[in-house]
């Protein structure tokens, strides 16, 4: 099976003095899995998440993203890389208040040197499949959290990234919004798409998930089935 996420033996250590951010970190994740990787504050999760994205780089280690080491690539590697194997979605949708919607979707496409036309029809496409399209020409601010998420995810999609990173995609939306975009999430899984989700939601993370890591003091401290059986409610 591709291993799109390989860690190994992956430590992260910041220059203040502080114990290590990861400590020998040895995580595969294969292709078409929704991983949620879990823990208390400073378990080390946003840390893994930045090495994953290829938004930080680690002490010690390797890692490698869909057949990509990343210790391979210089800073210019790096931010193509970014933009066009990786899509992530930020807790707080992270969008340009002075763009529409359809701008803020189009601009990692437009980043990627994508044709325009091209990058055009796919976001149209996107945001007709994420219920979207109507507010395609919207300013954020005019948008709900639920309709913003949405927005963020189309924009973290528009260059078929390999993987999709999640960090805390509900943590900023109601209980219904929340349910919605993960029911987005679950059947862009169903249709292949890898994902890696950061949560502190052990509920979400069994239920939508097919796996559950969990870190403590930069540890793989469980690493356990995710998903429940039909029938089985989370606790």
């Amino acid at each position: 099976m591709n291993q799109v996420v390989v860690l190994n033996n992956v430590s992260k250590v910041f220059g203040d003095g502080s114990a290590p951010a990861l400590d020998g970190i040895t995580v595969a994740i294969p292709g078409g899995q929704v991983s949620a990787v879990m823990g208390p504050s400073g378990s080390g999760k946003s840390t893994l998440l930045n090495l994953v994205g290829g938004l930080d780089r680690p002490t010690s280690g390797s890692v490698v993203i869909d057949g990509e080491d990343l210790a391979r690539l210089n800073e210019a590697g790096l931010a193509r890389f970014r933009r066009t194997r990786v899509g992530i979605i930020f807790q707080f949708f992270n969008l340009l208040n002075n763009l529409s919607a359809v701008e803020n979707v189009l601009i990692p496409a437009q980043l990627a040197g994508a044709p325009a036309p091209l990058a055009r029809r796919r976001a149209d496409d996107l945001m007709e499949r994420l219920e979207i399209a109507e507010f395609r020409n919207k300013y954020p601010a005019r948008m709900s959290g639920g309709q913003r998420q949405r927005v963020a995810i189309a924009r973290a999609l528009i260059n078929n990234p390999a993987l999709l990173l999640a960090d805390e995609p509900t943590g900023a939306l109601d209980s219904r919004s929340g349910d919605q975009v993960m029911a987005i999430l679950d059947d862009l899984n169903r249709s292949g798409q890898t994902i890696v989700l950061v949560t502190h939601d052990a509920r979400l993370a069994r239920t939508h998930a097919t796996r559950v890591i969990e870190l403590i003091d930069g540890r793989v401290a469980r690493d356990a089935d995710g998903r429940l059986p039909v029938g089985v409610a989370a606790r």
